[in-house]
């Protein structure tokens, strides 16, 4: 099995990773080989880290690796490994199948005033905010039809993994990542009596599609870990991707348990 690492950025995740490698180096269990980025594919991604890390991961190596979160702060999300679970990681590696489970990603398309298509990706979430500290306009079309105009301060269109995260915190719906599904949720709306908005999060299924016109001359555009300005965008089109990223779940952590661990749990 070839095995790919991506680390956080501190001692005590450089720590871990050099644990990890000379443990799966002594392994009886199966043979790994060990590929830096850029040379083999690898089969299996091990991220160590939080979150964030499992992010770069998934966008360094793509969509044909399974992936699995080692944390080394917080509880993550993603993770399915504590440092202090190495040994019984590396035993399960070599003994146990995995089940895999696929999370879907929001696929989108955006469209400058002058013609050009730029297609990316994102396992959480694209979000679009304006530039400046004026308000972000657009309007909001669903599968070609006009639905609402939007005057805030940004807008999510969020995973269903991705939706305990930013989509959260505007009040969003948890979405089970076997719901192939996107959200649409607002981040702080002008509703009064000249200007209205449904003012709730939105969840569209596989085949319907999200088209924002954008009439800000300049915005920012995050999706997942990467952030940027973009000028003179004429639309960005999502739905839910083609592509799926895979994780290999090698102990039984269902996803309202990581849930419960993320947000209830002491």
């Amino acid at each position: 099995m070839k095995i790919a690492t991506v680390l956080r950025n501190d001692d005590y995740s450089r720590e871990v990773n050099e644990a990890l490698r000379q443990k799966l180096a002594a392994s009886e269990a199966g043979t790994y080989q060990l590929v830096e980025h850029g040379d083999e594919q690898p089969d299996l991604v091990l991220s160590i880290g939080g979150d964030g890390t499992l992010l770069e991961a998934v966008h360094q190596y793509g969509f044909q690796p399974t992936y699995v979160g080692i944390h080394t702060g917080h509880l993550g999300f993603y993770a399915d490994w504590r440092p202090d679970e190495l040994d019984e990681f590396v035993r399960a590696l070599g003994s146990v199948e995995p089940l895999i489970a696929e999370y879907p990603t929001v696929q989108c398309r955006i469209q400058t005033k002058d013609g050009q298509i730029h297609h990316k990706w994102a396992l959480n979430e694209l979000v679009i905010r304006n530039a400046t500290l004026s308000t972000l306009v657009v309007c909001v079309f669903i599968n070609g039809d006009e639905f609402e105009t939007f005057r805030g301060d940004g807008l999510i269109v969020s995973s269903p993994s991705g939706s305990t995260a930013y989509n959260k915190a505007v009040n969003g719906a948890i979405v089970h990542p076997s719901l192939e599904a996107i959200q649409l949720s607002e981040i702080a709306s002008i509703n009064n009596q000249t200007y209205r908005t449904l003012n709730s999060s939105l969840v569209l299924p596989k085949h319907h599609e999200i088209e924002l016109i954008v009439m800000n001359p300049e915005i920012m555009i995050g999706l997942d870990r990467e952030q940027g300005v973009w000028r003179d965008v004429r639309a960005i089109v999502c739905r839910v991707g083609t592509d799926k990223v895979r994780f290999a779940r090698y102990k039984r952590l269902p996803f309202w348990g990581r849930v419960r661990n993320a947000f209830i749990k002491d």
